[in-house]
């Protein structure tokens, strides 16, 4: 794994200059392949040459939002993205997660923590097959599509929402620990901070369940973590 993580490709966003090149010098120490990019334009050229693994992404952008910029990416591609801004308040960190990017680091941040972020993201396993559908009770998930439908009526998902139950799906009729929620879907997150896993859940519920009240298929396991059943 190591290997692996050393020659990966990592796609700076910012138009910064100073921030672009401490970034660049020190990534490349760590091991890791750099690209810079300077705005969206840029950055769009180069996920077709340089194809990284990995996009740090500033929010403020000469040509545009990278919060716009970050939900293309989640709707294109599989890429991880880490969005590296200096905005700090819980409304910015919350939208940055909620549109698709796997974390979201403020300025200024320590290179070190940083680049154990970075790779905590890159090591995180792929959750689903590209091909693979889910089905529990009359509800069906559709990973290609990202769809969740009943009795051919697809549910309205938001992206967390449709990550977080396909998470659970593929661990069907197992335990899926918060922390393993929270590692997988909101790295950063303090484990005693769950309120975001828990109003997520209980959406899904809302929109799954017959009766959210009394859940069929999504089981609050106490103290532990929650259970997707057929």
């Amino acid at each position: 794994m190591a290997e692996v993580e050393s020659r990966s490709v990592i796609m700076v966003v910012e138009d910064e200059e100073s921030y672009q090149d401490a970034l660049s010098v020190g990534l490349s120490v760590e091991g890791f392949v750099v690209v810079g990019a300077q705005n969206i334009a840029q950055a769009r050229e180069l996920m077709t040459s340089a194809k990284p693994d990995l996009v740090l992404l500033d929010v403020m952008l000469p040509d545009g939002s990278g919060i716009d910029y970050c939900r293309e990416l989640y709707d294109s591609t599989r890429t991880p993205v880490i969005m590296v801004t200096a905005r700090t308040s819980e409304v910015d960190v919350v939208l940055g997660l909620e549109i698709g990017a796997a974390d979201y680091v403020t300025k200024p941040y320590r290179l070190r923590e940083l680049v154990a972020r970075i790779r905590a993201v890159l090591r995180r396993p792929l959750t689903v097959a590209d091909d693979e559908i889910v089905t529990f009770g009359d509800l069906r998930l559709d990973f290609v599509r990202r769809t969740v439908t009943r009795q051919g009526h697809e549910i309205d998902l938001s992206r967390k929402e449709f990550d977080l139950l396909a998470l659970f799906a593929t661990r069907l009729s197992q335990v899926v620990t918060r922390e393993v929620c929270l590692d997988t879907l909101w790295w950063g997150l303090e484990l005693s901070d769950t309120r975001t896993l828990d109003t997520h859940v209980k959406r899904l519920r809302q929109k799954i369940e017959d009766d959210p009240a009394n859940p069929r298929h999504l089981i609050t396991i106490r103290g532990v973590g929650f259970r997707l059943d057929p």
